[in-house]
C-alpha cells in the first residue's frame, strides 16, 4: 500500500490515506462488507477539535439525499449539523460512539467511523481530495480566523 498524503493545516499534518474516496463534506468512505465505512477526516477533525457527542436524526436502513441533515456534532468548537454526502442509504451506525466520541478524535480512520453507507455514487481520490484543501485552505483559514476573533 503506498504511503498517507499529507495536506499541512499551518503546523498540523492532516493524513488522507490512499485506501479510501472523499466527499466535498470532508468525509472518508472506506468499502466495507458491501458498502461504505464512512467518517471524518483528519482536516475536518482537526477543524472541530475535540468532539464531545454525536446525535443521528434517522434510523438505520434509512435512504438519504445528498446534503440531506442526519445528524449533529458537538465538538469544543460548535455544535453543526451532518449531512448525507451523496444520495443513498445509511444501513448502521458505529454503536461505539454513542458512548464515547472520542474515538472519532482517536481513532478517526479506524475505530471512529460514523456510519455504513451504501451509494451509486462516486467520490475523490485522495490526491483529488488533497487538491480540493489545497484550492480552499486560503479561505478556510480566514473564516477560521474570524470565528476566533
Amino acid at each position: 500500500m503506498s504511503a498517507d498524503l499529507v495536506f499541512m493545516m499551518g503546523n498540523y499534518e492532516a493524513r488522507i490515506p490512499r485506501d479510501r474516496r472523499y466527499s466535498d463534506n470532508h468525509l472518508w468512505l472506506q468499502p466495507h462488507d458491501g458498502a461504505y465505512r464512512v467518517g471524518f477526516t483528519a482536516y475536518s477533525v482537526r477543524l472541530l477539535q475535540d468532539v464531545y457527542f454525536l446525535n443521528w436524526d434517522i434510523e438505520p436502513n434509512t435512504a438519504v439525499r445528498k446534503k440531506q441533515e442526519i445528524g449533529q456534532i458537538e465538538s469544543s468548537k460548535a455544535v453543526s449539523s451532518l449531512y448525507a454526502p451523496a444520495d443513498g442509504t445509511i444501513h448502521e451506525f458505529n454503536e461505539h460512539l454513542y458512548d464515547d466520541p472520542s474515538a472519532v478524535n482517536t481513532g478517526g480512520y479506524s475505530d471512529g467511523w460514523l456510519y455504513r453507507f451504501s451509494t451509486s455514487e462516486e467520490f475523490l481520490t485522495a490526491e483529488q481530495y488533497v487538491e480540493k484543501l489545497e484550492s480552499v485552505w486560503e479561505e478556510t483559514q480566514r473564516v477560521v480566523k474570524g470565528q476566533l476573533n
